[in-house]
């Protein structure tokens, strides 16, 4: 059993940092990859970010510049520094790890970037 835990979202001003976090725990030999989702009501899930064991990272444009994903294999953590936040930056994010062929996602945490 896999357990996908994310936290550290909330209410911020535009212009203001968060920073997540995900914590997966249970039976896993290696985590290849780490990433982040978001996803308004209603629209697709996208990708914000993602991050492989190696270290080699990927952003979706909209992102670039203001978030960064890191990762802690020991602790089979990743992060998500989200700074200058925008208004349109207002979804619900979701943690996702890839172990082999297996994909798990976390129960999703609220992000309001308030003008």
């Amino acid at each position: 059993q896999v357990q996908v835990v994310e936290s550290g979202g909330g209410l911020v001003q535009a212009g203001g940092s968060l920073r997540l976090s995900c914590v997966v725990s249970g039976r896993i030999f290696r985590i290849n990859v780490m990433g982040w989702y978001r996803q308004a009501s209603g629209k697709q899930r996208e990708l914000v970010a993602s991050i492989i064991t190696g270290g080699s990272t990927n952003y979706a444009d909209s992102v670039k510049g203001r978030f960064t994903i890191s990762r802690d294999n020991a602790k089979n953590t990743v992060y998500l520094q989200m700074n200058s936040l925008k208004p349109e930056d207002t979804d619900v994010y979701y943690c996702n790890v890839r172990v082999g062929s297996l994909s798990y996602w976390g129960q999703g945490t609220q992000i309001t970037v308030q003008v």
